[in-house]
């Protein structure tokens, strides 16, 4: 093992779940390693939890449900703030945990896994009135939280917030493959005095606690960030119970750089975009679509960003990108570069191996194809790391046809200096999120999927909305 895990206050809870306000053991026996990517060595072990944990943590979440689902807005918007702070204080814990379990840089994890939180304000008593009826929104119930390996504190909060302020109970299952910051987190909502029940850790893998959780007839709604494949599996469990189910789930996004767009301004951004946490992220824009006539300057500027970048390891303050978070990962990027290369796109940076001066850990080099055609598998799998597939194009009508030629439809981007033009497109592409000249992060801009991106909403109050139950009363 490498260094011991100092970011818990009491590291012998790694073999414990958080359930109806405990630290109690797992029925099963079953442990699995915590691997640090950038050594690929085991640095924790964690009990992973059965069915019958599954039954015990809903239980506490069903027991618990009347009771805050009764609370004030006002009540439960006091334990959401002392959580949030809790967070705040206990950042460097945060992002020091993040960066061994799931590689990110030390740097990054400390502007960015740990600090993008979106807070959640709870509804006030939700009624709207048409003529003699009533309208309630009243909270869903119990919700099964399941969230992914590579954001793995951000989409805790992007779940667990609006859930508790919409009045709900829940049980988390975080991704067994970096579950350091969840049980850190689960510190914070037990420190923050939340009713016991309220909240509940469960750890486990998909195959075993997941579909547990989807399938239980005492939970009252799912929801899933991770793979379109783990999202089908999720809702066919979840479909003989007939609960809701939230699905935030795989994309290829594209970023369409218009004719008039400023190349400078456009491209280098969108590179860090796309190889934004090592391109693990769901909604990365890693199909850069470009007028034909501008893409040599285009390959240029790309391979001009692509050689500031900094792989190596994630503890140095000076790296900008680190290991893939695990080996599955690792191996599915490094297969696809081949893939890439096999069907003849253009290596223009990048490519097979190790990054220069590394030959242990899951590290790859960042990669960029040009004249990369629609059809190729590059253009069209998610890979989930530092691929970017530059596909030129000789109209904006092929621009648009090119974006929208997916089964994706999380995040897109459109760069021009045209505004009315850009969003004349941007209405056009088929995507839950659509970015203009690369805005700043809205919280309150609703964020999910069309097509095969999934369903539901996070953040803005259409996030909120995804956890409440409509009643309507006639006669009012």
């Amino acid at each position: 093992m490498t260094a011991p895990i100092a970011h818990l206050s009491n590291a012998d809870r790694l073999d414990r779940m958080f359930i109806d306000g405990e630290w109690t053991l797992p029925e099963s026996l079953t442990r699995t390693g915590v691997v640090d990517p950038s050594t690929e060595e085991s640095v924790a072990e964690i009990a992973l939890g059965d069915r019958a944990d599954v039954d015990t943590a809903v239980a506490a979440a069903r027991r618990a449900f009347a009771g805050w689902a009764a609370t004030s807005p006002e009540s439960r918007a006091e334990f959401l703030d002392r959580i949030h702070a809790l967070i705040l204080e206990r950042a460097e814990l945060f992002a020091q945990a993040i960066s061994q379990e799931m590689g990110a840089p030390i740097g990054y994890a400390r502007s960015t896994q740990v600090r993008l939180l979106g807070g959640a304000t709870p509804p006030g008593r939700v009624v709207t009135h048409r003529g003699t009826t009533a309208i309630l929104r009243e909270p869903i119930g119990v919700c099964g939280l399941i969230t992914p390996w590579n954001w793995p504190l951000y989409q805790i909060t992007a779940k667990v917030g609006p859930a508790l302020a919409a009045g709900c109970t829940v049980v988390l299952k975080p991704s067994e493959l970096s579950p350091l910051s969840a049980f850190l987190f689960a510190e914070v909502v037990q420190d923050a005095g939340i009713p016991a029940g309220v909240f509940n850790l469960l750890n486990g893998d998909g195959p075993g606690v997941g579909a547990a959780l989807s399938a239980h007839p005492d939970v009252d709604m799912i929801s899933l960030t991770g793979s379109t494949r783990a999202g089908v599996l999720v809702t066919q469990a979840a479909a003989p119970t007939v609960k809701r189910v939230a699905l935030e789930l795989g994309g290829k996004s594209p970023n369409v750089i218009l004719p008039d767009a400023d190349l400078a301004r456009a491209v280098a951004p969108g590179v860090a975009a796309a190889f934004r946490n090592l391109g693990q992220s769901c909604s990365a824009p890693t199909r850069m679509i470009v007028p034909r006539q501008h893409l040599q300057e285009v390959e240029r500027l790309v391979c001009e960003a692509v050689s500031g970048m900094i792989v190596g390891d994630p503890r140095s303050e000076e790296t900008t990108h680190g290991p893939l978070a695990n080996r599955a990962q690792f191996e599915r990027v490094r297969e696809m570069i081949a893939v890439g290369i096999a069907e003849g796109a253009r290596l223009v940076c990048g490519g097979p191996g190790w990054p220069e001066g590394l030959d242990r850990g899951f590290y790859v080099r960042p990669t960029v194809f040009s004249d990369v055609q629609s059809r190729m598998r590059i253009a069209q799998e998610e890979i989930f790391g530092p691929v970017l597939c530059i596909i030129p194009y000789d109209s904006v009508d092929e621009a648009v046809a090119i974006a929208n030629d997916t089964v994706y439809g999380l995040g897109a981007h459109v760069q021009g200096g045209d505004l009315e033009a850009a969003r004349s497109v941007a209405a056009r592409i088929r995507s839950g999120q659509v970015h203009i000249n690369y805005p700043a992060w809205d919280p309150n801009a609703p964020f999910g999927g069309y097509k095969r991106s999934g369903n539901g909403r996070e953040y803005g109050i259409e996030g909120m909305e995804e956890y409440l139950e409509t009643k309507s009363v006639l006669g009012f």
